[in-house]
Formats: C-alpha cells, structure tokens, sequence
C-alpha cells in the first residue's frame, strides 16, 4: 500500500483514504463496527445534546412563541400578535424609564470598571513581592460581587447611616441617602460593578505580560516617559484585549439583574432609578404574570445587545491592532 501510495502521489491525492480503508478492511474493522463506534460516541454526547435542546434551545423557541401571546402561566397562551411589541412602545412608560437607567448605568460602569482594571493590572505589572496573594485579594469581589448577600452588605454600607457615610463624617461631610435618594441610588450600583474588577483585572495583567519588555527598554533609550510609553506601546498592543473585555464586560452591564433587584427591594426604586432592564422584564414576568409580554422583552433586550456588540466589532478595525500588523 505504502509503495502504491508513493506511486501515485502526484497523480492522486485521494487514493490515502482508499488504503487505509483497505487497511481497516484487513485488520477486520468492518461498517458495523463503524457505526458502533460512532453509536458510543453520539452516547457520550447524548447528556450535553439533551441539555442543549431541552435547556437552551427549547426556550429560546418558546419564548419566541410566547412573545406573541398573552400568557400568565396559569392559563394557555393567547396568540395576540405583535401586541406585546407595540405596546412596549407606545403604552409602557416604565419600559422607556428602564431603558434610559440601563443605557446610564453600562455607559458608566463599564468604561470605569475596564479603566480602574486596567490601572490595577498596571500596578501589579510591576514586580511586585506576593503577587499571587495580590491576585487572589483583588479577586474575591469578582467571586463574590454577584452573589445575594454581598449585594445586601453593599446596601448596608451605602445606607444613610451605613459605614460609606461614617466614613465620610470623620472629615465632617454629611452624606446623603445613597439606595433611598433617585439622584444617588444608581450611582451605588455602579460602584459595586466597578468593585467586581477582579476578572477582568486578571485578563489585562496576562495580555500585559505577552507585551515584549524589549519595547520598553528601547523606548526608554529614546527617551520616551511613562506616559508615552503608555499610549505608544501599552494601549496599541493591549488593544485585542480591551476589545474582548470590552464586549464581555457591556454584554454583562446590559444583563444586570441581582444587584438592582437586591438594593431597590425588588422594584425598581426609588421613583425608577435602578429599574435596570433586567429587573423591569423580571417584574412583569414574576410579579405581573405577563410572561408573554416578559418574552417580547427578552427577545428586544438582545435585539439590543446584538446591535452594540455588532457595533463594537465594526468599530475594532479602526482600534484594534493585532501582533501581525493586521486589524
């Protein structure tokens, strides 16, 4: 077979699988051995299949069916049409309140989150003693920042008397209501998503270390500070990783749930100012019992996050530099 196969090489390039099916058929592997095998490799992947269409795929299905129904999960679904859409639209003042509050509250937290990373990865660059215990420090919020019981901690700290406003009166500032006052309450939000920087923190020191020190050092011979060497070499080539922290972390903010519901007590307040997108789909669905209009709802809030994220990628071939040259 193998002097066959040197033989017709340049001739025909598809005779390999030819031989070694001969050699199979030699060997006495036969088609239903074939199939067998194929059969206990489908077997394996019987476990995620099921999942993947009873847990993923199935819902996202039903809930497009829904979308166009009145539904109350108590009664069948009555097909309405587009109702549900127009009415998002033209009769839902609370939906566009939730629009505006999650638009602020991703176009705030997220370049703050990725900036206060950034300068901490910056930090930990430097050599430190005991990086690794630094990393893991830094770490814990990521772990523990969406979970109940730090959202709650964290509505006792910005509370009226809570810990932040003790603080602030030991320089003698009286600090108002943070969670209870519409003109602060979202900005307590934003200030436990900054503190969840671990992670991405962790992403920017590795895409830091790929960063060849022999840039630095030629810089500094030409006589480039701290900050040139920043926005010349940092930035240009930690570009690919701003992008995917970037479009994790907004895909992320846009889907901001737990927090908003834990702080506002599970509505939205006060007066609609941490009613994040997430919390009011919630709300309509579990304590309205409109999962119809709760369906059309999630089918708009990715409607949404696929035209920011595709605006992103469209936008990375003009600031996105890659090690080959290419954008």
């Amino acid at each position: 077979c193998n002097s066959r196969i040197q033989k017709n090489h340049q001739r025909r390039t598809d005779f390999i699988p030819f031989c070694a099916l001969s050699v199979a058929k030699g060997m006495g592997i036969t088609m239903t051995e074939k199939y067998r095998n194929y059969l206990a490799g489908y077997a394996f992947l019987l476990p995620w299949l099921i999942g993947f269409f009873a847990l993923t795929l199935g819902p996202i299905v039903a809930s497009f069916y829904l979308s166009f129904t009145r539904y109350d999960l108590l009664t069948s679904p009555q097909w309405i049409g587009t109702k549900n859409y127009v009415d998002m639209f033209t009769d839902d003042y609370r939906l566009k309140d939730s629009i505006w509050v999650t638009i602020k509250y991703v176009f705030l937290s997220v370049p703050v989150r990725l900036s206060f990373a950034l300068a901490i990865a910056m930090l930990l660059n430097q050599g430190l003693r005991l990086l690794n215990l630094y990393r893991t420090i830094y770490y814990i919020p990521s772990l523990l920042g969406g979970s109940v019981a730090i959202s709650v901690l964290w509505k006792q700290v910005f509370d009226k008397e809570g810990v932040f406003n003790q603080g602030l009166g030991l320089f003698g500032i009286d600090g108002p209501a943070w969670i209870s006052n519409p003109h602060y309450a979202i900005y307590s939000l934003i200030g436990l998503s900054v503190w969840q920087f671990g992670a991405v923190m962790i992403i920017f020191l590795a895409g830091l270390k790929q960063i060849p020190v022999e840039l630095y050092e030629a810089a500094t011979v030409d006589g480039a500070g701290k900050f040139r060497k920043f926005a010349k070499i940092t930035l240009p080539l930690l570009t690919p990783v701003i992008f995917f922290n970037l479009t994790i972390t907004l895909i992320q903010s846009f889907q901001t749930f737990t927090k908003a519901f834990i702080i506002s007590g599970g509505n939205g307040g006060p007066i609609n100012s941490t009613l994040l997108y997430s919390l009011y789909l919630y709300i309509k669905g579990f304590t309205f019992l409109d999962m119809g209009y709760a369906s059309a709802m999630a089918w708009v809030l990715l409607l949404i996050i696929a035209v920011f994220t595709g605006l992103l990628f469209l936008s990375s071939r003009y600031w996105v530099f890659y090690s080959d040259g290419g954008k």
